[in-house]
């Protein structure tokens, strides 16, 4: 018979070894190999459960040494400060701009922020040689 060892690296010197071997002893067999999977397997789960207890004192250890809290480690909303993606929200919107240029055509009231490409109504009325200063909202400009 092979090693125990070669068994487990072919399927077929396992194949051809069990065959030599009566049901009942087969069935024997797999019952202890099960027990001694078990028992390995429980020993790895208390070697795990070891492990991860003592980084939980290394970690308390760590929070008493430094003054610090459990509850110092839960993240705390910042103050009424926002960024961007706060600002944005979820869907990543941007917040609305204030316009900060304004131009009446034919009774329409035209408005824009200043930021990126003008408007065609805009760009038509400054290639018309008028400046951006003369479409300036008021209030915009006096910041």
């Amino acid at each position: 018979m092979s090693t125990f060892r070669d068994l487990l690296t072919s399927k077929t010197m396992l194949k051809a070894d069990a065959r030599k071997l009566a049901i009942d002893e087969l069935e024997k067999l797999i019952k202890a190999l099960n027990e001694v999977l078990a028992a390995e397997k429980a020993k790895a789960a208390k070697k795990e459960e070891a492990a991860r207890e003592a980084n939980i004192r290394k970690i308390n250890k760590l929070l008493a040494e430094t003054g610090l809290d459990p509850e110092d480690l839960k993240k705390k909303k910042a103050g009424k400060r926002k960024t961007a993606t706060k600002a944005r929200g979820k869907a990543g919107k941007r917040a609305k701009v204030k316009p900060k240029y304004r131009l009446v055509v034919d009774g329409k009231e035209h408005l824009w922020s200043g930021r990126g490409r003008a408007p065609k109504v805009f760009q038509a009325h400054f290639d018309a040689g008028n400046s951006k200063e003369s479409c300036l909202i008021e209030s915009a400009g006096k910041r």
